[in-house]
């Protein structure tokens, strides 16, 4: 057996073991066909870049579930895939090619495509390589890019259907547009900011008197397109003006004053300027009055020929000119300053621009109303945790229309064809026959529009598949708060539409990565962290248990120097325990041929028991998705239990030769087996490398079965009995602490019990007591006298006293009592308080009451013999 290397080294550990995996297929399904399936479809990193923290906890997420059900006996699949992300990578492309010296439109779309695809394919490579880093356990023969043909007929069978039906339309609308990358964006696509900005109050005289009405605007560059000024239709201050015309400061036109509902006349000065091709809310109003639509602005966020001497300026320049002449001919009123939320696109940066266009949209009312009522179905996504369950259904009953057609080259071409003459709209899957006759809508479909459907179009739909009838619906979706709008919500409805179906059983739905100091990651504070530079320094698997220990559904993480240390420590000393068992097994020892026989001790049959009561709360807490406190308690048994207790109670056993060491070999390698299986699915790398040094040649823990209850073992007694034995050797060893008496040092101690069978578990166990208490003399009894001065350690079930001559003062013993008395006093109080409240003792459960009446009860038992020592001491004095 190859002997492990003394310190825990993860680059040693890792380097060549995910290829390993790759090459004895372990990720691929299941062959039994009476495995219960078990599918999650990967949300796919965008080719943009590298992946970050957030992704690597994304995946972490998603890996552990797969590998705990794989051992569970699923039939597991896991789909990776990437997003082509329109804006996004056509920006970084275009971005490249400008340092480059060469623009992406002289190019061409062609050849612009050409470069995309190259882009694509680098940071491709450079995303497999860090999944790989990551060790995620995905079916690499099932990967998925969202421009893949078959992807692609999926999203074209779509679109088609929909306007079959009427839920996609194409109409001029006011839409959010983005100047810098010319191309429209969906709501969800905006980032509100405030931003200091200003109230410009104007007058608008009224054509045939000397009247002028004012009005104010934060966005004066638009009036050039003003068609109307509304008033409302029951305010008395204006009725006279109704049906008049107002001269358009600046442009001299002529427009109406028309009455809508629209206005509200507790703001402001209760009149209006209506703008239909640059304001949605103007929009609406002028279909009502039939106002026409006067757009003044070019995509480029300049001023078109429509503005006069204004055309061609930028429009924040033009902003600056319009309120200089305003104000130079007399119009301008005043400026205020004033803080407002401005839109923002989320990929450019850019004030993002209400701008009248003819877009390609989704009619969103019917299909949402379907994943509404889904929700009260037996076939409702699951939130994990639920509460976004809420957000869910509050964004759908407010969802508005969606844009889905980008004016981009990089993405799903839009499947509708224009005829050259005529104008006549066709809408297929497949080009018109006499297609020379035709020209394909330029635009592509928003990212989103295929996203939606990875949950179906990645397993074969419309083909039905073997994979489609097998793994659809798929069980989880793991991802983060932050795109339950993006890509959620769309992913369910389109589901719904096309299969009938939810899309996945679970949401489990994880927070951000923030700094240590709380705030998000981001370029602009350049506090990014790059999860390789993190395994380089502590091990993928000490950066894995790190996301998991931080996982609490829905909740944030910030990212921990300490922490990161923390993990690897504790990767160290699972390490330095297996070398130990390892150690100290026969030649050719396995955890196929150990034999647990009847000749347990006390401490085998606690950390057997033990390790049921973890295998039970780990196996519910995954299934919650509640990973962090998964993690603790195997920490917790790791670390406490097996490292510290058990692993130091079998060093007298295993260094007897007289006795036969095979049962407490056995043990240590079987629970080591155990907790290594548990941990594998968080710690994939060094859970496979310990475990190949005590499996039989030739298998993978990957593939092994998860660990499952032994009833038999199962054993309150004797962790009651341990439990008893471990409290007795902390307080002697907190004796010894307080007092500054080494362990090497003999030290008479006396223990007395409060009952006769504390007595013989003691007694019976007396060996663990000596090595690990060394006594000169241990004298165990109900009825103990000592007449010597002591100093004292009080549990629920006895006094362990050690003499205090030569030790410390009488005084100092006193008043360390007399703090415990303070201590235990409150306590008493407190269980009292909380049992005297007639709505605790009628509301809480049984078992919760009782047990606070057994707190109180050890409480006062503790205070009791805290006092009386107290007394017998002041005696001395």
């Amino acid at each position: 057996m190859k002997e492990m290397s003394t310190k825990y080294n993860p680059n040693q550990v890792e380097e060549g073991r995910y290829q390993k995996w790759l090459d004895a297929d372990v990720f691929k399904p299941s062959e039994d066909p009476a495995a219960e399936p078990y599918s999650i479809v990967i949300p796919p990193p965008n080719v943009t870049g590298k992946l970050h923290l957030g992704h690597a906890w994304d995946v972490t997420l998603q890996d552990m579930i797969i590998r705990q059900k794989r051992m569970q006996g699923y039939d597991t699949v896991w789909l990776p895939g990437m997003d082509h992300a329109g804006i996004a990578t056509q920006a970084k492309v275009e971005e490249r090619l400008r340092h480059q010296g060469i623009s992406g439109r002289e190019l061409g779309r062609d050849k612009f495509l050409e470069k995309t695809w190259k882009w694509k394919e680098e940071y491709a490579g450079i995303i497999r390589q860090q999944w790989a880093k990551m060790g995620i356990s995905v079916d690499y023969s099932r990967e998925y890019f969202t421009l893949d043909e078959y992807l692609s007929r999926a999203v074209k069978e779509v679109f088609v259907q929909l306007y079959k039906k009427g839920l996609i339309y194409r109409g001029e609308y006011i839409i959010n547009w983005d100047p810098e990358a010319q191309t429209a964006l969906s709501d969800i696509e905006v980032e509100h900011k405030e931003v200091q900005g200003a109230f410009y109050h104007i007058n608008y005289p009224t054509v045939g008197s000397d009247e002028s009405v004012e009005i104010a605007t934060t966005r004066p560059e638009t009036m050039l397109g003003d068609t109307a000024i509304a008033v409302h239709p029951e305010d008395e201050r204006y009725q006279h003006l109704i049906g008049q015309k107002v001269l358009l400061p600046l442009v001299n036109k002529e427009i109406p004053v028309v009455a809508d509902d629209y206005v509200d006349r507790e703001f402001g000065t209760g009149v209006v300027k209506i703008t239909p091709a640059h304001d949605p809310n103007d929009f609406e109003v002028g279909n009502r009055h039939n106002l026409p639509r006067v757009n003044v602005m070019n995509k480029d966020g300049s001023i078109n020929d429509r503005g006069g001497k204004y055309a061609g300026l930028d429009r924040f320049e033009a902003r600056k000119q319009i309120v200089a002449d305003l104000e130079a001919e007399g119009y301008l009123i005043k400026v205020e300053e004033h803080l407002h939320s401005v839109g923002h696109s989320e990929r450019s940066g850019a004030v993002v621009e209400p701008y009248l266009s003819t877009q390609w949209f989704v009619k969103m009312k019917p299909l949402a109303q379907a994943a509404i009522d889904n929700q009260s179905s037996e076939d409702a996504v699951n939130f994990y945790p639920p509460r976004f369950n809420h957000t869910f259904l509050q964004w759908m009953e407010n969802v508005h229309d969606w844009v889905i057609s980008r004016q981009l080259w990089w993405g799903h071409q839009i499947p509708a064809w224009y005829h050259k003459q005529t104008g006549e709209v066709y809408v297929g899957t497949q080009p018109p026959q006499d297609e020379e006759n035709w020209e394909q809508d330029p635009d592509v479909l928003d990212t989103w529009f295929s996203s939606a459907l990875l949950p179906f179009s990645t397993l074969g739909w419309p083909e039905e598949t073997h994979d489609l009838e097998r793994y659809f619906p798929t069980n989880t979706l793991v991802t983060g708060y932050d795109i339950i709008f993006f890509w959620v919500s769309r992913m369910i409805f389109q589901s719904l539409e096309f299969t009938g179906r939810r899309p996945f059983n679970n949401v489990l739905i994880h927070g951000l990565i923030r700094d240590p100091e709380g705030r998000k990651m981001s370029k602009s504070l350049g506090n990014g962290i790059d999860p390789m530079d993190v395994i380089d320094e502590y091990g993928v698997d000490a950066l894995r248990w790190f996301l998991a220990n931080g996982s609490t559904p829905g909740q944030d993480i910030r990212y921990s120097p300490d922490r990161m240390a923390a993990a690897w420590n504790f990767i160290n000393k699972i390490w330095n325990a297996s070398r130990y068992v390892l150690l100290n097994l026969d030649e050719g020892m396995t955890i196929d041929n150990i034999h647990i026989g009847d000749d347990l001790t006390i401490a085998d049959r606690w950390i057997l028991s033990r390790l049921q009561a973890v295998i039970e709360d780990v196996t519910r807490l995954f299934d919650r998705f509640e990973f962090g406190e998964a993690g603790r308690i195997l920490y917790h048994f790791i670390w406490d239990d097996y490292c510290d207790w058990y692993i130091e109670m079998t060093k007298e056993a295993l260094q007897d030769s007289s006795s036969n060491n095979q049962t407490t070999q056995s043990v240590l390698i079987y629970v080591l087996d155990q907790f290594l299986r548990l941990l594998h699915p968080i710690m994939p790398f060094v859970t496979e490398e310990i475990w190949q040094h005590i499996a039989p040649h030739g298998q993978s823990i990957v593939v092994s079965e998860y660990p499952q209850i032994v009833e038999d073992w199962k054993n309150l007694q004797a962790e009651e009995a341990m439990q008893q034995l471990i409290e007795v050797i902390r307080s002697v060893r907190l004796i010894r602490n307080e007092m500054n008496t080494p362990l090497s040092k003999e030290v008479d101690i006396y223990i007395k019990v409060d009952s006769s069978t504390t007595k013989d578990i003691l007694v019976q166990n007396q060996a663990y007591l000596e090595r690990f208490c060394n006594p000169s003399q241990l004298i165990i009894d109900e009825d103990l006298q000592i007449s010597d001065q002591v100093v004292t350690q009080t549990t629920s079930f006895a006094q362990i006293m050690m003499p205090l001559l030569g030790l410390v003062k009488v005084e100092d013993e006193i008043k360390r009592l007399e703090a415990e008395a303070v201590k235990l006093r409150k306590e008493v109080e407190r269980v009292e308080k909380k049992l005297a409240n007639q709505n605790f003792v009628a509301k809480a459960p049984e078992k919760v009451v009782a047990e606070e009446k057994t707190k109180g009860e050890d409480y006062h038992k503790q205070l009791k013999a805290v006092e009386d020592q107290i007394k017998q001491l002041q005696e001395l004095i």
